[in-house]
């Protein structure tokens, strides 16, 4: 069980790649392994201990698929199946039955999904949030 003073941010990569129009869509692996990479920096820059997890999906998974591992230790990577959205919620899903104390905030600006992670008592944010906390 995690310490409830440890939060669990979630990131919807897609949703926050797709944020910037800086031509991630020509490589969409790069974009989410650029992403990554910033994100290992964050730990280090929050106020509170907090475990990160980020939903890869489609061709973005070959992201980590193509790197020695671990490629990015303070990150937890999450291979979504199928649809992405589908893979956030299964994980905060799980998260909420194992400590329903612990704080749980998923970055994404899909209203559909933000309204399947109120039911869950998630918090939600943008990714310009996101983008403001890392490295340019």
């Amino acid at each position: 069980m995690t310490d409830d003073s440890t939060e669990l941010l979630v990131i919807d990569a897609a949703n926050v790649v797709g944020s910037r129009p800086d031509g991630w869509w020509r490589d969409r692996p790069g974009a989410a392994r650029r992403l990554l990479a910033k994100l290992q920096t964050l730990p280090a820059r929050l106020e509170t201990p907090t475990e990160i997890a980020v939903v890869l999906e489609g061709a973005a998974k070959a992201a980590v698929e193509s790197v020695p591992d671990p490629a990015f230790p303070d990150l937890r990577i999450v291979l979504a199946q199928a649809s992405g959205d589908d893979a956030i919620v299964t994980l905060v899903t799980e998260a909420v039955a194992q400590n329903n104390n612990r704080p749980i905030t998923v970055v994404t600006a899909d209203r559909g999904l933000r309204t399947r992670l109120d039911q869950l008592g998630a918090q939600s944010t943008g990714p310009s949030w996101l983008w403001s906390q890392l490295p340019s």
